[in-house]
């Protein structure tokens, strides 16, 4: 008698619920379409929060939007170009005033962003060695940047007070470095006041993003470093900032936005017109808008900054992005 042993393949066709042909991936187009079902709802609160109202106020710059539209903005007339001309006419006094807070801005967002930069990569060098009490110096050194920032600022104010405030003790009281007690606030020291109180609030974030940037760089070439007898400051300019350039064209851009957008800190720091010398570009729209009640003027100047933080970003993509490949190669 003989016996047949069927073959895998035989037993595999005549097994019930195996299709003949090749086999289907079920769900693949679901499983390629989840990725986007679960961003949809964070892509339709984007939409809300910044794309609509975005629209809305490129629409208005092109508007006579005033206080007597304010029931009904869109019944306001349209007024084309005109409100952009009148921002960019240096020689009138709403251009001028314009062009004199947006040098301010820079001036200060340079400033700001190279000291939290300088301020920020140096303690987190400073705190890669192990020593004693270095968790606790670590957490100390972000609570600037884990305050909320009305609570941050308003410490601040009541520290640059003329009479009782804690700066003037003890740069005028206790080391004598002054002849008077010093107006903060107000004068051409609200400039100095408006870059303390950024570079505090800020360098904490610069010492965080650094640090964490610094666990990538192998312990291997500090320690062939230093025995072929690279001194410290050797040993960052030859390893740890060339291993920090992709860490740092973030973080460098990262500052810029948030210092040339910032608008709380000179708000709570000065209130709704802040000194000539610290007039920002932020709050200085905001006024355009809020206290002189001059929407459409105030929109246009918001499109113009939007454009110009667009062309300093794309130029600065464009360089960084260049010299990543020229170090490639």
């Amino acid at each position: 008698m003989t016996t047949t042993v069927p073959t895998e393949a035989a037993v595999r066709q005549s097994s019930p619920g195996t299709a003949s042909g090749p086999r289907r991936r079920p769900g693949r187009i679901r499983r390629i379409g989840l990725p986007y079902l679960l961003l949809l709802p964070a892509l339709l609160l984007e939409l809300l929060v910044h794309l609509v109202p975005m629209v809305i106020g490129m629409v208005m710059s092109f508007k006579e939007l005033t206080q007597f539209y304010i029931r009904d903005w869109t019944t306001a007339p349209w007024n084309g170009l005109e409100n952009y001309s009148v921002s960019v006419d240096f020689d009138a006094p709403v251009g001028a005033a314009l062009l004199h807070s947006f040098l301010v801005t820079v001036a200060f967002t340079l400033l700001s962003v190279a000291l939290c930069w300088l301020i920020g990569t140096a303690a987190a060098i400073f705190m890669q060695d192990t020593f004693r009490g270095r968790g606790l110096l670590r957490a100390l050194f972000l609570v600037p940047y884990a305050l909320p920032v009305y609570t941050a600022v308003i410490t601040w104010v009541f520290m640059f007070q003329h009479d009782n405030g804690l700066v003037n003790h003890v740069l005028h009281d206790q080391l004598g470095l002054t002849d008077k007690p010093s107006f903060w606030l107000i004068g051409d020291n609200s400039f100095i006041a408006l870059l303390t109180v950024s570079v505090w609030k800020g360098w904490p974030f610069a010492f965080l993003i650094v640090m964490a940037g610094l666990q990538n760089i192998p312990k291997e070439l500090y320690e062939a470093a230093s025995l072929d007898g690279a001194g410290l400051w050797q040993q960052i300019r030859r390893i740890t900032l060339p291993s920090l350039r992709p860490v740092n064209q973030v973080l460098v851009l990262v500052l810029f936005l948030w210092t040339f957008n910032d608008f709380n800190t000179p708000y709570v720091l000065f209130g709704k017109t802040a000194p000539e010398a610290a007039d920002l570009i932020s709050v200085h729209i905001y006024q355009a808008s809020f206290v002189t009640w001059n929407f459409g003027t105030g929109s246009a100047m918001s499109v113009l900054l939007l454009l110009f933080l667009l062309v300093v970003t794309g130029v600065y993509l464009v360089i960084t992005s260049r010299g990543r490949r020229t170090a490639d190669v």
